[in-house]
């Protein structure tokens, strides 16, 4: 016979157990939300530059945009944009492109 103290451990190696398929099941939908989610911004992109082939009006649109948008230097270069005038002093200065924003206020808080 099972005491008090055998079933409350077993309950909660049930619940370890499930707590860890839980999450398991968790993060396959998380990866599978943002492989979706990569995908329909791949096909976006592959969409407007398919137009901005097509109409100059709307790559200088388009252009315009990404100049806006894009800060780092090397995200520019894939778009034939030149670096923001503050990242091309410190490219000279180090040699080194400095970090987006968000990635250097990220590794602030680690």
């Amino acid at each position: 016979m099972m005491t008090g103290n055998d079933k409350l451990a077993k309950l909660l190696e049930q619940r370890k157990a499930i707590d860890a398929q839980i999450r398991l099941e968790q993060n396959r939908e998380n990866a599978e939300k943002k492989k979706a989610d990569t995908r329909r911004k791949i096909l976006t992109g592959a969409a407007v530059l398919d137009e901005a082939a097509k109409h100059p009006k709307f790559k200088a649109d388009i252009d315009k945009l990404l100049g806006k948008f894009l800060k780092r230097a090397d995200e520019r270069a894939l778009f034939g944009l030149s670096p923001l005038p503050v990242q091309a002093a410190e490219t000279h200065k180090t040699g080194k492109t400095p970090p987006h924003h968000s990635e250097a206020t990220s590794k602030a808080k680690d």
